[in-house]
């Protein structure tokens, strides 16, 4: 195998959630790209079809399930028809996520268990609803944050705590799948990226932050979409319980 084909996903089924929009769109087109089969979740369904219109377009067949992760039961739904359609599955992109920004004298108990039940219990549910399907040499990459490792001047403790509670799960998860059944799980840490989250910061945020980043500019979503193909393709098949940070060098300032 040549080492640019260790980086092709022919014949690979990937499920990915949050694929309505923002990266998860970009990350369905890579995978794409790359030659998976792609099958889409999020809430959103409507918005579903033009992530399915864009896998398509790249010559790869789409499969769209309306998925609520914190929900067990829409996991295992996500999974089932996932394998029914496809007989298997090799990738899970556990890329569903919310966020808040609400003082931690004021944010509510409610408020902070949506998110934990989104950004990290979505995340195990999924897990335990794939590996079923998944046959050995299969990787599940769940996508956390740079503010898992340090803060960047916004009340996240709801989604702070969910990122950083990631990455103990995908070492867990690592540690208990990669040995008996050949599974790796590892976990992606963006720092600044283009997306729906970075639309609803405030005026001037972004430009506040850019001191801290040593590449001086936000990062483009092909940068982290391509390092998601590094992780589950042949080319990342010795890398197993870590977390690859992109994030332009934040986390070292």
């Amino acid at each position: 195998m040549g080492i640019l084909d260790r980086f092709r996903l022919d014949d690979r089924v990937a499920v990915i959630t949050g694929a309505s929009s923002g990266l998860g769109v970009v990350f369905a087109t890579a995978l794409a790209e790359a030659g998976a089969d792609v099958v889409l979740g999020a809430r959103r369904a409507e918005k579903l079809e033009d992530t399915r219109k864009a896998v398509e377009e790249r010559g790869r067949r789409a499969l769209t399930v309306s998925t609520d992760v914190a929900s067990p039961d829409d996991c295992r739904a996500l999974a089932d028809a996932a394998a029914t359609e496809f007989g298997k599955i090799d990738i899970l992109v556990n890329n569903a996520g919310i966020g808040t920004a609400y003082p931690a004298t004021k944010e509510t108990p409610d408020q902070f268990r949506q998110v934990i039940d989104v950004n990290l219990n979505g995340c195990y549910w999924m897990a335990q609803a794939v590996v079923p399907h998944m046959p050995q040499g299969s990787a599940i990459v769940n996508v956390s944050s740079i503010l898992a490792l340090t803060t960047a001047g916004l009340p996240q403790a709801a989604y702070s705590a969910s990122k950083a509670g990631l990455l103990g799960l995908t070492r867990d998860l690592a540690q208990q799948w990669t040995p008996r059944k050949g599974i790796r799980v590892n976990a992606l840490a963006p720092g600044f990226f283009t997306s729906e989250m970075t639309d609803s910061y405030q005026e001037g945020y972004l430009e506040k932050m850019m001191p801290r980043v040593l590449a001086g500019r936000i990062g483009d979503p092909e940068e982290l979409a391509a390092s998601l193909v590094w992780l589950v393709s042949d080319a990342g098949s010795y890398v197993t319980g870590t977390t690859v940070t992109v994030d332009g060098g934040v986390t070292t300032t």
